[in-house]
């Protein structure tokens, strides 16, 4: 978990900043082992549009240590706010 974290603090949240997204929140459950975060963007294409482009660039492929090596099993979801 500790790789996870300084290699998502050192790669991945640049390389998402580069591309518009913010991030809006991250915590970590060591007990269960899962890294939990929110990840906005607010650009006019939408977010599976600047997401497509994002993992498809050379600055994300070149993130080291891969983010992908680390993840046992990823979920996401769409959210809306409601406050």
């Amino acid at each position: 978990m500790d790789a996870w974290i300084a290699g998502w603090k050192s790669g991945v949240v640049p390389v998402r900043h580069e591309f518009g997204f913010e991030v809006l929140g991250a915590w970590v459950d060591r007990e269960n082992d899962r890294f939990i975060w929110l990840l906005g963007y607010s650009g006019s294409d939408g977010f599976d549009a600047a997401n497509d482009r994002y993992y498809a660039s050379e600055q994300r492929s070149s993130v080291s240590p891969d983010p992908a090596e680390l993840i046992e099993e990823a979920r996401e979801t769409m959210v809306d706010p409601v406050l």
